[in-house]
């Protein structure tokens, strides 16, 4: 039987929802009669084995008692093993990635799991370095054609008003370029105010983008699955209440069970152009982004019923609960869902890098290291 190492946690703003992600999916293995392996990554990069039974409050004051410190090696043949004298392998055939942001998200986890030859859910490196670099994403989907609002990068000395004409009259709303999860992003009234936030905040110090906000805007989020093919969810309308963006608090400490009891409207009322118009782009964006396992895709939509308002707003490539609710509208439980993550991993290869090239002969035709300094 295929045994599942669930790695949460990261050092990463979003730890603690992971930890939330990286419990249920845990407690559904368990209750499926599997023997998960629960894998904490702690906020300072340390990993440890921990007893699957633990709850939530077991982790608020970091490591919780009891876990047992491993190390991933990127080798090929070693991933896992056991912080100690012999080194033995923690028993792990395939990991199941149930990390927000930070490096368990952007692609760093990735990376890692591919040099040491193990399989894993979520996206592959490349994906994921696209899907949680807001700039990045933003070009691509704009040089695919689809509809995306028109995103800057923000310094403390620029953008310049007088080079941008959307960015001279506020309010405006500042994000994170690499972070996600609402958290960092703030709405201010002028541009310079948002340049004074890109040099003072901490969650901006990797980098902040930046774009007019609009007022009354709906947010739209569908799920994307593509195993064994591409499927995509209904579409939710997530309910903020009064805020002006739909924030950290509405999406994961609402309800007390993380995004997946967060206040939403599943499915949303929508008119037949839109959910069309919406699903077309969600199915493009997939195939954009290179998506595996399961994602959510984030849209902005003006209330109307023009395709023309609508845009493209952001993607999740490890998104809160694994997104497992929209598929609990389908029909599917959330051991289903992880099911079908682990069989798209095991299917496919593990990473394959090539070295064809890399024969020698430019390293015995030139001469001394000495003469190519000189």
């Amino acid at each position: 039987m295929t045994r599942p190492g669930i790695c949460f946690g990261g050092p990463s703003p979003e730890h603690d929802i992971s930890i939330l992600t990286g419990l249920q999916a845990v407690r559904a293995f368990a209750g499926a009669g599997r023997e998960p392996v629960a894998l904490y990554w702690s906020p300072t990069g340390s990993w440890h084995e921990v007893d699957p039974a633990l709850e939530a409050s077991a982790f608020a004051d970091g490591v919780p008692r009891g876990a047992s410190e491993v190390e991933l090696v990127g080798r090929p043949g070693v991933g896992f093993v056991r912080a100690e004298r012999r080194r033995r392998a923690v028993p792990v055939d395939v990991v199941v990635n149930c990390c927000h942001g930070g490096p368990g998200e952007d692609g760093g986890l990735s990376a890692v799991l591919d040099l040491a030859g193990v399989p894993y859910t979520g996206p592959g490196q490349a994906s994921a370095a696209i899907c949680m670099d807001k700039l990045a994403f933003s070009g691509a989907v704009a040089a695919a054609g689809l509809p995306a609002l028109p995103l800057w990068l923000l310094t403390s000395d620029g953008p310049g008003e007088g080079d941008v004409a959307d960015l001279a009259q506020g309010p405006l709303i500042v994000k994170p370029r690499f972070g996600g999860s609402s958290i960092g992003i703030e709405i201010v009234e002028d541009l310079a105010t948002a340049r004074a936030l890109a040099g003072t905040s901490p969650l901006l110090r990797d980098g902040a983008v930046v774009q007019r906000y609009l007022t009354d805007i709906i947010d739209l989020n569908i799920s994307v699955r593509t195993w064994p093919e591409l499927r995509l969810s209904a579409v939710e309308r997530p309910v903020r209440g009064d805020s002006t963006i739909y924030t950290y608090a509405q999406k994961y400490l609402t309800g007390g069970g993380g995004m997946a009891t967060a206040p939403r409207e599943l499915p949303a009322v929508l008119a037949d152009p839109i959910e069309t118009a919406l699903k077309a782009a969600a199915a493009e964006v997939a195939r954009l982004v290179m998506a595996r396992s399961v994602m959510r895709i984030d849209f902005l939509w003006d209330g109307g019923d023009n395709p023309a308002g609508l845009w493209v707003n952001e993607i999740n490539p490890i998104p809160g609960s694994l997104s497992w609710y929209f598929w609990a509208h389908e029909g599917d439980n959330l051991i289903e869902l992880l099911d079908d993550l682990i069989a798209e991993a095991l299917d496919g290869p593990t990473r394959r890098f090539v070295t064809q090239g890399a024969d020698g002969t430019a390293l015995r035709s030139v001469g001394t290291i000495a003469a190519k300094l000189a």
